[in-house]
């Protein structure tokens, strides 16, 4: 009961609250490869023997307002979100949706094929597929 009148509030949510904010401070520092984490869109890299794959979550876009590009081998992903309001007369007291113009920049291996790349935009969800070079595709050799 003393720590009660010790510590009005409850004490490890003030700690869990601090600690979000401090790693927020370190995730905001931008890079080459564009914003670190909470950068929009939320972004998943992988890729498999034959391509590099790239999921970028942007839901609420129009497919048309994306700008993909490859550049010196790098993957630029840009474009705006629009603001979207309730109302003219609306009041907003909670506003933690992004808006405005983002980009995004994964830096790419030297084995891609840049004239095979398939992109789409279905759900929110961009996906964009980028072949490999066959020059760098394992292969098995005979043995005679």
């Amino acid at each position: 009961m003393i720590h009660r009148s010790l510590f009005p509030r409850d004490v490890f949510a003030e700690l869990d609250r601090l600690q979000r904010e401090m790693q927020q401070g370190f995730r905001l520092s931008p890079s080459i490869r564009g914003i670190a984490r909470g950068g929009f869109p939320a972004m998943n890299v992988g890729g498999t023997p034959q391509s590099v794959e790239i999921y970028a979550f942007a839901p609420g876009i129009d497919a048309a307002s994306l700008d993909v590009q490859i550049e010196k081998g790098m993957l630029i992903i840009a474009g705006e979100r629009q603001r979207q309001v309730p109302g003219t007369d609306a009041t907003v007291h909670i506003d933690e949706r992004f808006e405005g113009r983002f980009r995004r920049v994964v830096t790419l291996p030297d084995d891609i094929d840049p004239n095979l790349v398939d992109a789409k935009y279905t759900d929110g969800v961009l996906r964009i597929s980028i072949a490999r070079k066959q020059s760098a595709l394992p292969r098995r050799i005979t043995i005679q």
